[in-house]
């Protein structure tokens, strides 16, 4: 190990306090620390190579070491570093404002930037709660979500957020905030009490939850309900059929605000540029971030449709929030950039043509008795583990412990694949390689995760 190695570990060891980590992990072992990638591939500082089975966090779309994304952040920075939107605009926010418009589905025109994913939903929640007060209606404040899901660590977004173990060290959150199930077909038997619903039964029985929870709570208190088109927390839920459908039906119905929080799904997770184009429906608000710049910059944006920026347009009125780095002229210069990638190289169809082979890689391991579902869509997948397949019994909280922290995330990361093994709700591997991954990528993954779930099988 060359010194400028050894000081590097040393800070990562010494002075870095690292996002969602238990750091006792790393009081007797190095910090792994990751230096170069390349395409579907990253590298560690002792050289060796892994593939990037989650795109870094749900992000690098385009793949690793894309020297033109560098080449326009550069070229923008030498011509304006930065400047605020704050009564003024640049050019690489207004013509990125003006692109995704174009792209989103329906009427969504106006673009809020930030710089993430938590910052974005932060700014929806506050948008439904001035907006509805702009209107007449100032009672509408809450906020549907469903159990388990993710929707940031801002203190609103937080508040959103449906994992009980994220939010206990930081209450009392913002109150309003109101629970429904999510879609995990997988478990519908255990949520509903009902045994044996076909899928579009459940999406029925998930989305009527959500009107009786408006109901409940007085639909002129309600303001919105936030959802992702796939949820991620809990192992990437897909949406049964017709579910979006009902949910749009319901807001329409009680007046509430429809925002699909696509951090994650958006910019070509799912094949599609938005969430609502692969499962059929429109939103009120997108929520965006991650695969915008395919993370070789921060940025996040909050697109809402037309209607609600009315109130705006005329008058004293003002939306009273922003970010000082919110629509960054270089992050913007490189989300253009990014977005030209996908265009030129149809990276939407290529995501869509190789779904079946990876999902097929992926449910050919269901042949492990470890593995108990497979679910997902596009490139956005997890595996499920049981303790029986056939009764779906899962693991106690110190069997995942072992199994997942014990045993599976070193030993894939030390076979050469980077991805999740995480249990937010019941136990699961996610993959979401990046969007330039096709079937000798897919074959790795299965492969490693053959061998390494056959193990953690026999350790049991």
């Amino acid at each position: 190990m060359t010194q400028p190695e050894h000081d590097v570990l040393k800070a990562a060891q010494d002075n870095l306090w690292l996002h969602f980590t238990r750091h006792s992990t790393y009081q007797k072992s190095e910090v792994p620390t990751i230096v170069r990638g390349e395409g579907s591939y990253i590298y560690d500082i002792h050289g060796k190579r892994y593939l990037d089975g989650l795109a870094g966090l749900f992000v690098v779309q385009v793949g690793h070491g894309r020297g033109e994304l560098a080449e326009a952040a550069a070229k923008q920075a030498q011509e304006l570093a930065f400047f605020p939107l704050w009564s003024y605009a640049h050019p690489k926010a207004a013509e990125l404002a003006q692109r995704l418009a174009s792209l989103a589905p329906g009427d969504l025109n106006r673009v809020f930037f930030t710089t993430g994913g938590g910052e974005a939903v932060e700014s929806a929640w506050k948008l439904a709660k001035q907006y509805y007060k702009l209107i007449g209606k100032p009672l509408k404040h809450k906020v549907i979500s469903r159990q388990i899901a993710y929707h940031g660590t801002p203190q609103g977004a937080l508040s959103i957020t449906g994992i009980p173990a994220f939010k206990q060290m930081f209450e009392p959150l913002v109150p309003g905030s109101v629970r429904v199930p999510n879609t995990n077909h997988y478990r519908a038997d255990e949520i509903t009490g009902i045994p044996g619903m076909t899928p579009e039964e459940y999406g029925f029985w998930a989305a009527e939850r959500v009107a009786r929870a408006i109901e409940m709570e007085g639909p002129d208190t309600v303001a919105a309900v936030f959802a992702e088109p796939v949820q991620n927390a809990g192992g990437c839920f897909p949406p049964p059929p017709g579910y979006w459908q009902r949910l749009r039906e319901i807001c329409d119905e009680y007046d509430v605000l429809l925002v699909s929080d696509e951090v994650i799904c958006a910019f070509g997770r799912l094949g599609t540029m938005f969430g609502g184009e692969k499962f059929d429906y429109v939103p009120d608000i997108i929520t965006c971030a991650k695969g915008m710049t395919s993370g070789y910059a921060p940025i996040g944006a909050m697109i809402a449709h037309d209607r609600l920026f009315e109130p705006f347009k005329n008058g004293e009125e003002m939306f009273a929030h922003g970010y000082t780095f919110g629509g960054h002229p270089v992050s913007s210069a490189v989300a253009l950039a990014n977005l030209d990638i996908f265009e030129r190289e149809d990276l939407l169809g290529h995501v869509t043509a190789n779904e079946p082979l990876f999902r097929a890689t992926l449910e050919s391991l269901k042949e492990l008795p470890i593995v108990g579902d497979v679910r997902g869509s596009g490139y956005f997948w997890g595996i499920e583990l049981v303790k029986d397949r056939d009764t779906k019994e899962t693991f106690s909280a110190e069997e995942s412990e072992r199994l997942l922290r014990g045993f599976l995330s070193q030993a894939l990361f030390e076979a050469g694949l980077y991805c999740r093994a995480d249990d937010r709700g019941d136990p699961v591997i996610q993959l979401a390689p990046p969007l330039i991954a096709g079937p000798k990528e897919f074959e790795e993954i299965g492969g490693i995760l053959r061998s390494v779930l056959k193990e953690a099988w026999a350790r049991l």
